[in-house]
């Protein structure tokens, strides 16, 4: 028995050479083997990539590499997926996701004089979100270096967009803002010219000095005044020629037409104003200080929005003057900082405020109290949505429920996105 066992131990011996070879990956023929590379570089005796070297191709179900599902289809997903990552890089650089917190400064403007949106309101819209897309693309290219360190992930670092693209973006997307707010009238134009040099000067040089919150503020503030501008200015009576009505009753009195809208401006920016100084050096952690002091002017803000009238409102079609004179601001906020309580606009006030401070504040209350680089930025992309619950509220003290539920539908619009885009 013992030679029949050697024999057979020497046949198979001779046998073995002549098989075919297995597959190269530790399996042969379905049966699993241990004869596994070691590579200590990898952490997982050898079964994961090392992390200097990138992981093998994917095997197709036909056993061929870089097949994704059999013969013929080689390299599909990454075709399709090409133009893809493509648009996704330009979200990212734009920072599509916070583009729903600018339509609201126009419509806040629009009523903040007294006007219903129209045409002019929308070409300011359109211009504004022009040049606020151009300075997204021109702050990262500015930034580049310093996102190389901080954020190599961002699009010009990573290769995704060449500095020159982002460059160029950025100065298509002003020449296109400011030919917008030119066809709402001169007027505009000017707003919107002051408006583009701002955004160019913080971007560029202003935003690295002690005067960047107070740039940024004031951009956002000349926003929300190019609206007012283009509402009262840019609407033309159906024969052509400017309507009596909406060439600013304010004029002949020697004061600009956009002037009613200061004080909604004034708010507006000073909220920019905190989010600016929250966000400076985010991505090395925030200051201590900054949180706790950006959410008391917060809660400043929001009782300034519910305390009682601001000044006048611009002459109103079929108003009397001195309803006109006295505005509808102050007819319905003249009872002390909570008004008729039983007035539904008041109540709407009310709610939209509410709402603007539980976006804004509890992520500055978490920031004060851990200022870490994910909490500040978190805190930051806060304040931006924080924005439009502020224009709608703006709105509504105005005299303009329908435009600020209106702005208000836009919260949902953007807090989707941001899932998908940071706003930051």
């Amino acid at each position: 028995m013992r030679w029949r066992r050697n024999a057979l131990r020497a046949a198979l011996a001779s046998a073995l050479p002549v098989l075919p070879a297995g597959r190269a990956n530790g399996v042969a023929h379905g049966v699993a083997t241990t004869a596994v590379t070691d590579d200590r570089l990898s952490g997982a005796g050898g079964t994961a990539p090392a992390p200097d070297r990138p992981e093998p191709p994917t095997t197709g179900r036909n056993g061929e590499r870089g097949a994704d599902a059999g013969p013929g289809r080689p390299g599909r997903t990454a075709d399709r997926g090409a133009p893809r990552e493509r648009l996704r890089a330009w979200a990212e650089l734009l920072r599509v996701s916070a583009l729903f917190s600018v339509p609201g400064d126009a419509l806040a403007g629009a009523a903040a004089v007294g006007r219903r949106p129209g045409r002019g309101t929308a070409l300011a819209m359109g211009a504004s979100l022009c040049l606020y897309e151009a300075g997204m693309a021109l702050n990262d290219w500015a930034d580049r270096d310093e996102d190389a360190v901080d954020r190599p992930h961002r699009p010009i670092p990573s290769g995704r967009i060449s500095p020159a693209a982002a460059l160029g973006a950025a100065g298509v997307l002003t020449a296109a803002g400011l030919a917008l707010a030119a066809r709402a009238g001169r007027p505009a134009l000017t707003v919107a010219t002051g408006l583009a040099a701002t955004v160019w000067a913080y971007d560029l040089y202003l935003k690295h000095t002690k005067a960047g919150p107070a740039a940024m503020a004031a951009a956002r503030s000349l926003d929300l005044l190019l609206g007012a501008t283009a509402t009262a200015t840019g609407v033309r009576a159906p024969g052509g020629t400017r309507s009596p009505d909406n060439v600013a009753a304010a004029a002949h009195r020697g004061r600009p037409a956009c002037l009613p809208a200061l004080p909604a401006a004034l708010v507006l920016g000073a909220h920019t104003y905190g989010v600016t100084a929250v966000s400076r050096h985010e991505t090395q952690g925030g200051s201590t200080g900054a949180p706790p002091a950006v959410l008391a002017t917060t809660t400043a803000l929001a009782a300034a929005v519910l305390r009682e009238s601001w000044g006048r409102a611009p002459d109103r079609p079929g108003t009397a003057r001195a309803d006109a004179d006295a505005g509808p601001v102050a007819r319905r906020l003249d009872t002390g900082p909570l008004g008729k309580v039983t007035d539904p606009v008041r109540l709407l006030v009310i709610a939209l405020t509410g709402a603007y401070l539980r976006t804004a504040g509890p992520p500055l209350l978490h920031a004060a109290l851990n200022p870490s680089p994910p909490l500040t930025q978190r805190a930051v992309g806060g304040g931006i949505r924080a924005m439009i619950p502020l224009q709608a509220a703006l709105a509504a003290r105005a005299g303009a429920p329908v435009t600020g539920l209106a702005v208000m539908g836009l919260v949902p619009l953007a807090r989707s996105l941001s899932r998908k885009v940071s706003p930051t």
